[in-house]
């Protein structure tokens, strides 16, 4: 079956392959000279710039979208949300305001936060405390109405960026006013979400205001950001049949909900949970100073605050119509009954959440701009998460306990306050013929960055929400990493056909002060204090042009990326519910090895391009299980070798059939497996999970005046497991993969019509998931069909 399995999927690449060349050749009759430079010209190098200061020269595949792009065609509350119709990209934002919206690009999963790296203006955004749903990019330091471009890069190939950019690396530019400006803006937006028990409505408002200047060699901007939103729930309860002697005590209910759940079997749905009401407030200060028309200062200052209520909603009641939310350990409330089922059942508990964080990033840069012989930059940044804490109720209420009640259960505190990291980057570029079109642009740099993880769990006996004074600490992690780096890179014109961009990256990592404390563990393992190890690793990189003419360009890309473990993966026990993983301090880095070939044809009104990419990834770390091993151990292990291939197309055109019409779409497929483990060795041909095996984007934009702008827009993500490949009972544990637990497929249309009043106002209309199409990440639904409303003020 696997192998009829795996010839199906190489037929299906072939398919694509050849459905891609030939558009290119249908296609290649059309060509604009000014769009290439042609045999007689040089190779357009890919110059990624910020704030209008040219960048150095960027080796790989690169995909853009600009605020206009952006205002357009996306319905974008929040940064994260403009990405999404990026080729192979997605941001797992299960709730406009989700705090855990990983970015997934080619060869990443939706749990894998450490494979890609962020920046903004060069700050680096990435929180590479752990590799986890949990420790997305902080995109909230950035509101979307600051953005003035933003630009993807795929895969590890230049030595500029560390081993985290295996996956891909987005540049966030930022917007810096030449003039006075003033701008605000308003979105109004919700959903009627129906799933189990809950038909109900859950709203949200959105508000953006900045105001900013140049006078003199000063230029400055404050922007305020503001969100407020009630997502839908995230989770739900379920009934487990209990095995029970004589005749317990019971309570009569009814309301269940019955399905089938992702392993094909019958499932009780009891409850809500996990609703998130969510208030978040961004300000953000850049001050710049101009030295000269060559050299720059510039500062940077962001605040995030957020604070979060998750709430719990019941679908049960008992025989006097009392809502029912628990059931208990022990006693007349242990056990539930449903009406004509001889069975007992326990209650998943319904636990309620509150969290506040308030976080800051400091910036400082200066910068040369002379566009000759040499330029150079300083980078500074801090990120310090000040407050963090998130507490949960325990599920020892009574059947009728909400959590929220006047007398409240105990529950557990989870304190991050300290956690943070700083780096340091001095960048240098050599032009040998003294100016951007010399021959040669050296790159060279050093980076440097340290992490640090304070994680305190506390337990709380009475009232979650009360005092801290009463918590008694349960368990701790502490620990630190540190990463220093050197690089150099040369973009040599050889010729005005052939291109070459090839250097290398040196790196020096080290893991230390890492410490766990669990009261649970016997008093011998209570403590455990472990001991530094570092490590140094070199990554090649390589990438080579040829533009034989105007109609086509090709280039073949070669890099290694070293992703190193993170603090959280070494040092952090983390605790789930019924699952506990553990940590390992010896773990192993990642090591990629990734190639790209691209063909590009240039139309006489947009590109086409396809390419095919491979990477191969030794030590990958990956939650398993060890089975060579008794007992057992469950945890984030090193995978021997991982190997991903796959073919990317991108079509852009402008003009299409009409004029004003313009149309990008992407299709990719990708194959991931798993194809040697030496820990658990009946996982070897299986599926890497949470990497669908096709993808696809599609925006059309129609530009009716110059007023007047009408897109559409399409998502697609094809089947992808939630697990690991089941070795005891041999299959996949998601046969039943589109309903609530899974990873599911999605097919989804989205739609926004802009209206420019005047010159200063305008105002937009959009649905996103206009067919209210019901898809998972595991576990958590996605928004249904949601109506947005904005209006927006330019001065």
């Amino acid at each position: 079956m696997q192998r009829q399995f795996f010839n199906k999927r190489r037929l299906s690449l072939a398919i694509i392959a050849a459905f891609s060349q030939s558009a290119i050749a249908y296609s290649a009759e059309a060509v604009s000279p000014e769009v290439a430079g042609g045999p007689d010209q040089p190779i357009q190098e890919v110059v990624v710039q910020s704030n209008k200061i040219a960048g150095p020269a960027v080796s790989g595949t690169r995909e853009s979208i600009n605020a206009k792009q952006i205002s357009e065609n996306i319905n974008a509350i929040t940064t994260g949300e403009a990405l999404n119709y990026l080729p192979s990209t997605h941001v797992r934002e299960r709730y406009i305001g989700d705090r855990n919206g990983v970015l997934v690009m080619r060869v990443n999963s939706s749990v894998a936060s450490a494979q890609t790296t962020v920046y903004a203006d060069n700050l680096l955004l990435s929180n590479f405390l752990n590799n986890s749903f949990s420790t997305p990019p902080r995109w909230g330091m950035v509101s979307p109405e600051e953005i003035e471009r933003i630009d993807i890069l795929y895969g590890p190939f230049s030595a500029l960026y560390p081993g985290n950019s295996a996956g891909g690396v987005v540049l966030l530019s930022t917007h810096t006013p030449d003039r006075f400006e003033a701008h605000a803006k308003l979105d109004v937006f919700g959903q009627r979400f129906k799933l189990y028990g809950t038909d109900q409505s859950y709203n949200g408002a959105h508000g953006s205001l900045s105001i900013g200047n140049k006078s003199n060699n000063w230029s400055w901007l404050v922007n305020v950001d503001h969100l407020d939103n009630n997502g839908h729930p995230q989770t739900f309860g379920a009934a487990t049949k209990a095995t029970v002697t004589g005749t317990p005590a019971f309570t009569n209910v009814n309301g269940e909900i019955r399905d089938i759940d992702t392993s094909g079997n019958p499932r009780i749905i009891t409850s809500s949970i996990g609703a998130d009401a969510t208030v978040q407030d961004n300000a953000k200060i850049k001050l710049a100073y101009d030295f000269s028309p060559e050299l720059r200062v510039s500062y940077t200052l962001g605040i995030w605050q957020n604070r979060s209520t998750t709430y719990v909603g019941n679908y049960l009641r008992d025989a006097n119509g009392n809502a029912v939310f628990n059931t208990t350990a022990a006693g007349a409330s242990r056990y539930v009954k449903f009406a004509g089922d001889t069975n007992y059942y326990s209650l998943t508990g319904t636990s309620p959440g509150y969290s506040e964080s308030e976080h800051y990033m400091h910036g400082l840069a200066l910068k040369s701009n002379t566009r000759g012989a040499w330029d150079w930059e300083v980078v500074a940044s801090l990120y310090d998460q000040r407050k963090d804490n998130s507490r949960t109720a325990a599920n020892n209420g009574s059947l009728y306990d909400s959590g929220l009640g006047s007398t409240r259960p105990g529950g557990t505190i989870t304190t991050g306050d300290g956690t943070g990291w700083t780096t340091l980057d001095l960048r240098g570029e050599y032009r040998p013929g003294g100016d951007l079109k010399s021959a040669h642009r050296l790159s060279f740099g050093y980076h440097a960055d340290r992490y640090e993880l304070k994680s305190v769990t506390s337990t709380v006996l009475n009232d979650w929400l009360g005092s801290n004074l009463a918590a008694t600490p349960s368990s701790n992690s502490y620990g630190k990493t540190q990463t220093q780096a050197i690089y150099l890179q040369d973009a040599w014109q050889i010729n005005p056909e052939w291109k070459a961009i090839f250097g290398g990256r040196m790196e020096q990592w080290k893991a230390f002060d890492g410490s766990n404390f669990n009261a649970a563990n016997v008093p011998a393992y209570q403590q455990l204090n472990y001991a530094s190890r570092s490590s140094s690793d070199f990554s090649p990189k390589l990438s080579l042009s040829y533009q034989p003419n105007k109609d086509w360009a090709y280039r073949a890309s070669f890099g290694q990326g070293v992703r190193y473990p993170t603090v959280a993966e070494i040092f952090q026990v983390i605790s789930l519910p019924n699952n506990v993983k553990q940590n390992d301090p010896n773990l192993k880095p990642e090591k990629v090895r990734s190639a790209e070939l691209v063909a590009e044809s240039y139309l006489k009104n947009g590109t086409f391009r396809t390419s095919v990419f491979f990477e191969d990834k030794r030590d990958a770390l990956i939650s398993q299980t060890d089975t060579t091993v008794t007992p057992n151990i469950s945890s984030i292990q090193n995978v021997d070798k991982v190997r991903t291939y796959g073919v990317e197309t991108v079509l852009g055109l402008n003009d299409v059939l009409v004029n004003g019409l313009d149309f990008n779409g992407s299709v990719t497929y990708t194959n991931s497996s798993i194809v040697a483990n030496s820990r658990n060795p009946g996982l070897v041909d299986t599926d890497q999970p949470r990497i669908p095996a096709w993808r696809a984007t599609m925006v059309a934009t129609y530009h009716a005046s110059e007023r007047l702008t009408y897109s559409l827009s399409y998502r697609y993500s094809g089947h992808q497991h939630n697990a690991l490949f089941n070795t005891t009972t041999k299959q996949y544990n998601d046969v039943n993969p589109d309903v609530y637990g899974a990873v599911s497929s999605y097919s989804v249309f989205d739609a926004k019509l802009q209206y420019k009043l005047n010159r200063q106002w305008t105002g937009s209309v959009g649905i996103n998931n206009i067919g209210s199409y019901k898809y998972y990440v595991n576990p958590n639904p996605y928004p249904q069909r949601t109506f947005f409303a904005s209006m927006k003020f330019d001065y």
